[in-house]
């Protein structure tokens, strides 16, 4: 979450007053994250969200995540719900931008995931892919490995000076994924940004599951990949194979993980730090320095990468073949 566009009091008491849900008492953005403008909305009824889509996100893909919202949500996943206008509406336009209203999530995101929070990640994890199995809508994945290599040929000629010798790596670790990937896995909806800033908790349970604005349909491994990357490694860049052995654990007592998803965890993991790597890297290179945002630090994930690139099993994540 962040904030590019400003929303004024006025234009604000318009739109709101189109719901029934009250009059807006208070509003103040959001700082966190990075792709689009979020405020937290209050009235004298109950908080919520109010969301403008920016950059990566394209308008013709918004029927797809508010619809995967409500999808998640009658099969027991709890996740914010889009909220309708008088006249039924959900997608709307504020400010220039397409618009939502979603509804307030209770919990906190926890900063410093202990094994506890990681087991509860898996657990959620595993039946948010079930739960997506029978979604009727498909989205392709636009970050997987033609994605990266767009994201290269942006950040390309700069890559350098944002972490030197950076240009190298990304084009050798592209070659390395272009043979490497095995795209044959069991696929489901999948989040692809379940970051803990994107999961929240009530003491040590899992509350809820957020910003589905990156979700798509690709393996379901792909995305247990991603939480590796996000979950399991400390902040002195160190890889915490119990905090890893518990997601993957829970995840596994929910939706068993075939023996060709474990073997490719290794490769996956790799791309899945590669990703974010190179949007990392794109959001320094791009972004407006008075964006009411923050922007992320790109060598976390190049570490990471070099982390997976040692491995030699999936073993080293701390789970066992059955």
């Amino acid at each position: 979450m962040a904030v590019y566009t400003d929303v004024g009091d006025q234009e604000l008491e318009a739109f709101i007053a189109s719901y029934d849900i009250g009059y807006l008492t208070s509003f103040k953005g959001i700082a966190e994250g990075v792709e689009n403008t979020n405020y937290l909305v209050h009235t004298d009824a109950n908080p919520y969200i109010l969301t403008l889509y920016e950059k990566r996100v394209h308008e013709e893909d918004l029927p797809y995540f508010l619809s995967l919202m409500e999808h998640l949500a009658a099969r027991g996943i709890t996740c914010p719900l889009p909220v309708r206008d008088r006249e039924g509406r959900i997608l709307r336009e504020l400010a220039g931008r397409p618009a939502v209203l979603i509804s307030f999530l209770e919990g906190v995101w926890i900063r410093h995931p202990d094994i506890v929070h990681c087991g509860e990640l898996g657990k959620a994890l595993a039946n948010f892919h079930l739960a997506g199995l029978d979604f009727p809508m498909r989205r392709e994945n636009d970050l997987s490995l033609s994605g990266w290599r767009s994201l290269f040929d942006d950040v390309r000629a700069a890559a350098d000076s944002v972490i030197p010798g950076l240009r190298g790596v990304v084009a050798d670790e592209l070659d390395f994924l272009a043979t490497q990937l095995n795209n044959d896995l069991p696929a489901s909806v999948i989040h692809a940004d379940l970051f803990p800033d994107n999961v929240f908790f009530l003491g040590d349970k899992l509350s809820g599951l957020i910003d589905f604005y990156f979700a798509c349909n690709d393996m379901m491994a792909y995305d247990v990949a991603v939480c590796l990357n996000a979950w399991c490694f400390e902040p002195d860049a160190s890889f915490n194979i119990t905090k890893a052995r518990a997601l993957l654990q829970a995840y596994g007592q929910t939706r068993h993980l075939a023996e060709n998803e474990l073997t490719a965890l290794p490769v996956l993991a790799r791309g899945a730090a590669l990703r974010f790597l190179l949007t990392r890297t794109y959001d320094l290179l791009n972004t407006d320095e008075n964006a009411l945002v923050k922007t992320k630090d790109p060598r976390e994930y190049l570490r990471k990468l070099r982390f997976h690139q040692s491995l030699q099993s999936y073993r080293a994540y701390g789970l066992d073949s059955d």
